[in-house]
This record gives C-alpha cells, sequence and structure tokens, in this order.
C-alpha cells in the first residue's frame, strides 16, 4: 500500500513537472534572429510546414514545439497565410496567437478608373508580390479561367483597391474584381430608370465606360448619360470621341484628326449606328449609376469646356457656337 502511494505521488509530481515546464516552456521568451523580424506564411501551408519553417528560423527550437502547442490548443488548422513582423521578443504561445489572430501585413493593388484592361494586366504583371500566371495567356483564356462568359475582357473589372497577402495569384484578384463589377451592374440594373434604350448590363457597362471617358466631373456624368440616351432613343450616332481614340489604339498620338473620324472601324461612333461592340475603358460607380439613371433633359450636344467642365445644348446650332468659343480657342 505504501509502495502504490508512493508511486501516486510521484507520478504526481512528475505530472506537475510536466506541466509546470510546459508553462514555462511556452511563455518563455523567444529572441529574434534580428529585430524587427519578418517572415512569410505561404498560403496553402500546413502546420507541419509552418513548424518547420520557423523552427529553422530559430523561432521555436524544434518543429514539434508549434506542433504539439497547436494541437492542445486545437489550432492545427487555424494559422493563417501572410506577412508578418515581430518587433519585439515574443513567448511561443504568443507567437502562435499571433498567428492565427493577430493582423498578418497585407498587400494591395488599385485599379483605377477608366483604365483599360492592357492597364490592368501591366499592374498585375509588375507587382511584386503577386503570382503571375496570366501572364503568357490569350484575353480570352484568361475570361474562360475565371469564369466570365464575356467575350472580350475590357471593361469587365471592378476599379478598386484590393487587398491580398503575399503570392496570391493575379487570377484570383481578377476573378473578385469580376464578381464586383458583375455584383454592381446587376444591383444598378434592377434599380435603373424606365424605357431606357439598353437591353441588357452588359449595354449600360458599354454606356458607362464611354460615360468614364468622357468626363471625370461627377456632377456632369448624369447629364451626359442623358444626352447620350436621347441620341440612342432618336436613332442619332452618339459621336464620341473616346471610342475613336480607342479604335485607333496604339496609332493615337494625342491629336484626334478628322480623318480619323471619318475612317470607319468597330469601335467609330462617328460613322456606325448605336453601342460600339464592348466597353472601352473600366467605369466607376459613378458612371454606372449614370448610365442607368441618366439626367432628364433635352440636350442632344455636349462640348468641353476646358476646365473639367461640359456645356449642354438642345440643338446644332448652339453647339456650334459653344465648339467655336471653347474649343477652337483653344486650339
Amino acid at each position: 500500500m505504501q509502495t502504490l502511494v508512493r508511486l501516486l505521488l510521484i507520478s504526481m509530481s512528475l505530472v506537475i513537472l510536466a506541466i509546470s515546464w510546459l508553462y514555462l516552456h511556452v511563455h518563455s521568451s523567444i529572441t529574434l534572429p534580428t529585430t524587427p523580424y519578418e517572415f512569410s506564411i505561404q498560403p496553402g501551408s500546413n502546420l507541419k510546414q509552418v513548424s518547420q519553417q520557423l523552427s529553422d528560423a530559430g523561432l521555436f527550437p524544434t518543429k514539434w514545439s508549434l506542433i504539439i502547442l497547436a494541437r492542445y490548443r486545437n489550432q492545427e488548422s487555424a494559422i493563417k497565410a501572410g506577412d508578418y513582423k515581430l518587433t519585439e521578443n515574443i513567448t511561443q504561445i504568443g507567437l502562435l496567437d499571433y498567428l492565427t489572430q493577430g493582423d498578418p501585413k497585407q498587400m494591395e493593388v488599385q485599379f483605377l478608373e477608366g483604365w483599360t484592361f492592357a492597364q490592368l494586366r501591366k499592374t498585375l504583371n509588375e507587382h511584386p508580390a503577386i503570382q503571375n500566371r496570366t501572364g503568357s495567356l490569350s484575353e480570352q483564356e484568361i475570361l474562360q479561367l475565371i469564369g466570365a462568359s464575356e467575350a472580350v475582357a475590357e471593361g469587365l473589372f471592378f476599379p478598386d483597391t484590393y487587398y491580398f497577402v503575399r503570392d496570391s495569384s493575379d487570377i484570383d484578384i481578377l476573378q473578385r474584381a469580376y464578381r464586383n463589377m458583375q455584383n454592381h451592374l446587376q444591383t444598378h440594373w434592377e434599380n435603373r430608370s424606365a424605357s431606357l434604350p439598353l437591353n441588357t448590363p452588359y449595354e449600360a457597362l458599354i454606356l458607362a465606360s464611354i460615360i468614364e471617358k468622357e468626363t471625370g466631373l461627377k456632377k456632369d456624368r448624369a447629364e451626359i448619360a442623358g444626352v447620350f440616351v436621347n441620341r440612342l432613343r432618336k436613332g442619332m450616332r452618339l459621336q464620341t470621341d473616346p471610342t475613336v481614340i480607342y479604335g485607333i489604339r496604339d496609332q493615337f498620338d494625342g491629336n484626334l484628326r478628322k480623318q480619323d473620324l471619318q475612317t470607319d472601324h468597330d469601335y467609330n461612333t462617328y460613322t456606325r449606328n448605336g453601342l460600339p461592340p464592348s466597353p472601352i475603358a473600366m467605369p466607376g460607380l459613378d458612371s454606372i449609376r449614370a448610365a442607368l439613371n441618366p439626367a432628364e433633359t433635352d440636350a442632344l450636344y455636349f462640348v468641353a469646356k476646358g476646365n473639367g467642365e461640359s456645356l449642354f445644348s438642345t440643338n446644332l446650332a448652339d453647339h456650334n457656337k459653344a465648339v467655336n468659343q471653347y474649343q477652337r480657342k483653344q486650339k
């Protein structure tokens, strides 16, 4: 009996010692290799890979230290991918908390209103924290990868700032931007003005892209949309310079000539009726709203005044006067 009691006491002492050692171990301070110390947890990394990485860096004595601690706390799959920065020594349990609950550094990429798809691709390709998986792909192959049903990529991606962890794929970011555009477009399509001469959300997107390129002034967008809607209703050609410039592409030298307006192509709205076959840029939310809820106006013409604003006219005679006043004086 005394032997059994002695064994029990020894066992209890060993358990207490083990618990005490573990407590002190996981609460002991880790000395950083450098201060500050930055490291990255790659997307898709499992607990064993993370443990090996951090033990190799000297943050844990062995890979089993983190594995046992994470399993004990039921956090085997809770470690988040991302970029981390340690500015002072930290305990093992504190580091696990940081990896599972902390705020990993996020990267960002910005797509601007009015950008073309070529500009968007260039930005993605040149970003040092983004994995480029589309660099050698055609536009159509990219659209297929992101699940888009459209034939042309232009205008399909919502301009915004997108946050991501290092080494995210450009495909993931494109999918998010595509879904954002579809969501915004569908929401405003459902709340559009009655009797618009637009048959589909995609036609609204085309019109919004033209509005985006016509003005950077928010207060003029709905009025410009009203002019284009009036022209579409009357069967008048849109006669908008940005579509012509888009069709010219790399041949445009900054000077739009009379010959350019007379040379027929798919995007020349001086020679062809209706909307061009695709958007010409990424429209922002204000332009989408304007396209689907244009101002009620009798205007059929507008001209840039040179200060960012536009002057609107209801007839050709007044429009020609405005052109003489504002545009020809600038030449």
